[in-house]
């Protein structure tokens, strides 16, 4: 693994390049106390080779509109951590379907038209509100996760776990560019929140068709205590992203007024100094306050 130092004006943004091992034991279900948690990040990880060029796509199609030589500074940095997220995202999927899931072909196809249309179809300003409310998203849903790490990802896979966490930490990273792109640009607060109720609902319409599919496939769907572990499951996740999203769609919501989380401060930080170490987190001592590494050659 490697990173490339870059930043918002404060050197905040590191583009890393990451490394992440699965077993060839590993099943889709690589948290096994919570399958059906396996299954919405599986669905979600689905998405991203396709979300994530649409958003560089956009980006780069807003780039010579703007006139602040530091903001277009940052959308590159933008850009190349992005590039990195759906590369990576791929590698998993591509583990995902070498397990034997039937469905994953027609979800991605799915995937890849919504967002071939979108950019084809769309104007820039609604394709930068709709950037912008994926990342306010992502924030909220990053923040939620590194919080809920012990119950969500505790003494999961190490790679698969290590891969969402990283995304996450590089989406705090980057919590202002999209917003800051759509101010510039496009902003209207109108336009902010449509951005936001779009986006969510489409990201959160697939995500929901592609654990259900996943969930048939391991006969899960229609069993009532995976169905009830579901449910349950779906109510922490929601009670704890609601308050979040909703300060978003406050009127003079800015992404700077978040506070980054102490556990991705010092992700970062274990990163500058075990930069491999970071791709592989020990997920049995999550409840730590910091993040640790498995030793070299030590597997989860």
């Amino acid at each position: 693994m490697s990173e490339t130092a870059t930043g918002d004006g404060a050197g905040r943004m590191t583009v890393r390049r990451m490394g992440f091992a699965y077993p060839a034991a590993m099943s889709g279900h690589w948290n096994r106390r919570r399958p059906e948690f396996s299954q919405i990040v599986n669905a979600a990880s689905l998405a991203m080779p396709y979300l994530e060029p649409y958003l560089i796509k956009t980006m780069r199609e807003a780039r010579p509109r703007i006139r602040d030589a530091a903001l277009q500074a940052t959308l590159d940095e933008y850009v190349a951590q992005e590039a990195m997220h759906f590369r990576q995202h791929r590698k998993f999927n591509d583990e995902l379907k070498a397990r034997g899931y039937k469905s994953i072909g027609a979800i991605e196809d799915q995937l890849a038209e919504d967002y071939r249309r979108l950019g084809a179809t769309r104007s820039l300003e609604f394709n930068l509100a709709y950037a912008e409310g994926f990342e306010s998203m992502a924030l909220a849903i990053g923040q939620m996760l590194i919080a809920d790490r012990r119950f969500l990802f505790g003494d999961s896979e190490s790679g698969v776990a290590s891969l969402v966490l990283w995304h996450f930490v590089e989406e705090i990273e980057h919590k202002n560019v999209a917003y800051d792109v759509f101010e510039h640009l496009a902003g209207n607060y109108f336009r902010r929140i449509y951005g936001l109720l779009y986006a969510t609902a489409h990201i959160m319409w697939r995500t929901r068709g592609g654990y259900q599919a996943l969930l048939k496939e391991d006969g899960l769907w229609r069993d009532w205590r995976s169905r009830v572990a579901l449910g349950l499951l779906l109510l922490r996740i929601f009670a704890q992203l609601t308050p979040k999203m909703l300060r978003i769609m406050v009127p003079f919501y800015n992404p700077r007024q978040v506070k980054d989380p102490a556990w991705a401060l010092s992700w970062a930080r274990l990163f500058k100094t075990d930069n491999a170490g970071a791709g592989r987190l020990d997920t049995a001592r999550l409840d730590a306050p910091e993040p640790v590494a498995l030793s070299a050659g030590e597997t989860k």
